[in-house]
Formats: C-alpha cells, sequence, structure tokens
C-alpha cells in the first residue's frame, strides 16, 4: 500500500462513490475558491481531516498533486489519501512547477465502466484467471440470445443506469454524449475546440471501432462535407479524448516472431463504454441487429473492455497482434511474470473452428523459445457451449466469463 491511491477513469464511472466508501473525509477540488486560496496560503490547510482523505476530481487544481505527495513524505504512512480524477492535467507550461512522477507515494488503479459480470450479466463461471493458470474448461451452455447481446452493447455499464430500463438507459447515454461534446471535450484543458468537430471525431471512432483506422483515415472520415481535418487536428483531439479517458485504443504487441513478417504497431480503437458508440452514431438494438458486422465489432470492444478489467485482477495488461503475412489475434493478454495468451473474439459460436485455427498459427508465428509457450489459447463467443477442444483451445462464451 502507498501513502495515496489515484482512481482514475472517465466521467460516470463511479470512482467518487468508490472513494467515498474508502474514505473518512473529504475535499471536492472543484471548489475552486476555497482550494485556489488555501493552496496559495498552505496547502495542508486543506490536506487536513481524517485519513483517508478523498480528494475528488483533483485535476481541477494540479497543485495538490505535488501538495498530497509532500503531505505524504511528511506524515510518512501508508493509506493517507485517496484521489480521484476523470481526466489528465494539461502538461504543465513552461516555467511551471514540475509535477512529480508520484512514483513511491502513490499507487494507481484504472477504473472503467462496468464488466458484463458486474453487471450481472455474465455467471462467471468461468474464471479468466484459472484458464490462465491452466485449469480446464468443463461444458457447459449459455444461451444469451444474439438480440438481448444487442441491447446490452447498447444500455452498457455506466452505474448511474442500473436501476433504468434499456430505453431509459440508452436516452440517458445519449444524455452523457451529448455533455461531452458540448462540454468535457470542447474544453478539456483550458482549450475550445469545435464542438461540431468533436461530435464528428467522436462518430468517426464509433464507426472504426475495433480498427486499426489511421490518422488519415480518421482524418477523411471525420471531415464531413468540408474535406478531410488536419492530420494535427485529430491527432489534437485525439489527445483530449484521451486524457478524459474516452478513448482508450488497444495497442499492439511486439514479442520475438519465428517469421521475417513485420509486426504492425497501429493500436485498435476503442471507446471508454460501446454505449458511447451507439449514443455517437444514434444507433440501438434493431440497428445493430441490421448490421452484423459491425455488431461484431462491437462486441470485440465489448470483450476488450472486460478482458482488461479481469487480466488487471492477476497483474495483466491487454494487447493485440497483427503481422505483415496477416496472422492476428484479437487480444493477447500479458501478465506481470511474462507469461501471455491469445484471444479470438467471435459474434458467433459457428466461428470457433476458425478463430481456433487462427490462434494456431498465431502461436506458431511467436518465438516460444524465447518467450515461452502460450499459458492458454482462448475464444470467445457471444453465446454456446464452453468447453475445451481437443487441440487444447478453450471456447468461453461471454455470459459465463469472470
Amino acid at each position: 500500500m502507498a501513502g495515496a491511491l489515484l482512481i482514475r477513469g472517465p466521467k460516470g464511472c463511479g470512482k467518487t462513490e468508490t472513494g467515498r466508501h474508502h474514505s473518512r473525509s473529504e475535499l471536492d477540488a472543484e471548489d475552486t475558491p476555497t482550494v485556489e486560496t488555501a493552496l496559495q496560503i498552505d496547502p495542508a490547510i486543506i490536506l487536513q481531516g481524517q485519513a483517508p482523505r478523498l480528494i475528488d476530481e483533483w485535476q481541477q487544481q494540479p497543485a495538490l498533486w505535488n501538495a498530497v505527495r509532500r503531505e505524504v513524505d511528511r506524515r510518512k504512512e501508508k493509506g493517507q489519501f485517496i484521489l480521484t480524477g476523470s481526466a489528465t492535467p494539461k502538461p504543465e507550461a513552461e516555467g511551471q512547477p514540475r509535477r512529480h512522477s508520484g512514483v513511491g507515494r502513490f499507487g494507481i488503479v484504472d477504473m472503467r465502466t462496468m464488466s458484463w459480470r458486474e453487471l450481472g450479466w455474465s455467471t462467471g463461471e468461468v474464471s479468466l484467471g484459472d484458464v490462465l493458470a491452466g485449469a480446464e474448461v468443463r461444458p457447459r451452455p449459455d444461451e444469451t440470445p444474439i438480440t438481448l447481446v444487442a441491447e446490452r452493447l447498447a444500455v452498457g455499464g455506466w452505474p448511474g443506469n442500473l436501476a433504468l430500463s434499456a430505453a431509459d438507459a440508452q436516452a440517458d447515454n445519449l444524455n452523457y454524449f451529448d455533455l461531452l461534446v458540448e462540454e468535457d471535450a470542447a474544453r478539456a484543458w483550458g482549450v475550445r475546440r469545435d464542438p461540431a468537430k468533436v461530435r464528428r471525431m467522436l462518430q468517426s471512432l464509433a464507426r472504426n471501432v475495433s480498427t486499426e483506422a489511421s490518422l488519415t483515415a480518421l482524418a477523411a472520415d471525420a471531415g464531413g462535407g468540408d474535406g478531410p481535418l488536419a492530420e494535427e487536428t485529430v491527432a489534437e483531439y485525439l489527445s483530449a479524448l484521451t486524457a478524459l479517458m474516452v478513448e482508450e485504443d488497444l495497442p499492439a504487441w511486439a514479442p520475438r516472431i519465428r517469421s521475417r513478417a513485420r509486426l504492425r504497431q497501429r493500436p485498435k480503437r476503442h471507446l471508454a463504454d460501446t454505449s458511447l458508440c451507439c449514443a455517437a452514431l444514434g444507433v440501438g438494438p434493431d440497428r445493430l441487429m441490421a448490421d452484423l458486422e459491425y455488431l461484431g465489432l462491437l462486441f470485440e470492444s465489448a470483450v476488450i473492455h472486460d478482458l482488461r478489467v479481469h487480466a488487471a485482477a492477476s497483474g495483466g495488461k491487454v494487447y493485440h497482434y497483427r503481422d505483415s503475412n496477416g496472422v492476428e489475434a484479437d487480444a493477447v493478454i500479458e501478465l506481470r511474470d511474462g507469461a501471455w495468451a491469445g484471444v479470438e473474439i467471435k459474434l458467433g459460436f459457428a466461428g470457433a473452428a476458425a478463430a481456433a485455427a487462427s490462434l494456431t498459427r498465431f502461436a506458431a508465428t511467436v518465438d516460444q523459445d524465447a518467450i515461452g509457450p502460450p499459458a492458454a489459447l482462448i475464444v470467445i463467443t457471444a453465446s454456446g457451449l464452453a468447453h475445451r477442444r481437443p487441440d487444447g483451445i478453450s471456447v468461453i462464451p461471454f455470459g459465463l466469463l469472470g
């Protein structure tokens, strides 16, 4: 345990309530006059209070970071502060005090919208951690209808929507999206951006979810009737959306490989929740069902979201893989000890055999003499039968994953 804990994630994912649950006093950093005055006089004034002390939306007053670090050093005790933030602060301007890295003083927890297991949409009968540890997947069925999968992708995992009907949740998601466009993204880091361009940028990211769309492709797609946006503009808007933790691209994995193929380095595009994609494009379950190709891409994004949640519990991170020979894996889970696993994601259970063949080719490409054999090869489907194939590849319906 560190002296302070930073909980970061997109607005509305439950950071504040989580922090309150574990804290004994609270400071709202958005109380600008009070906080600014105290910081000018003596930062220790507003840091006093029963520990752990919650400092909510600390990025509104970036000077709090160094103040907390100094107070942690002074107290020399663990668990003193909990900081929450839904945006990364603007980089320090030239001549401004540099923010300390926080190494040794801060622990970090990345918080996302709720997983299907947390929402109760998955039984959790098949533990990802157990599969990565070598446990065999026992046969058990999951009969989730594809129409229900489409509805869940549109509803998303915002905790504030838990008590709402599917229709009301989707209406709230539209409101969230509009505020994101008109306020949060348009004013991130104190820079005024054109809300129309922000909207088109998010719509382009939604259309290109789970793909390796380049800056050039996004610029052309988001340009509207005025022609492509400048790539510099796209890059700047992407930085703002990343700072707000609304965009969370999936980086490419770069292991040693046996062939002379070139590894692709572009990330795959993902938003913080599949519901943001639906809100951006104005689509609901019915329209998703009318475009099964896009439904498959959106399903892949939902699985990636939950793999990140479950892998983090084992100290793991998630990547994707693709090389110039066309060998690919939708996800690669890499644990802290170097163990790794390949994952293919298929909307239909009938695609499991082709996905397994693809994983076999992928595993054969990796230099296992250098990094070891895979801890597991996994196919995740929207429904069907959980089982372990004769070739050792595990098939897991998403409604059973935990």
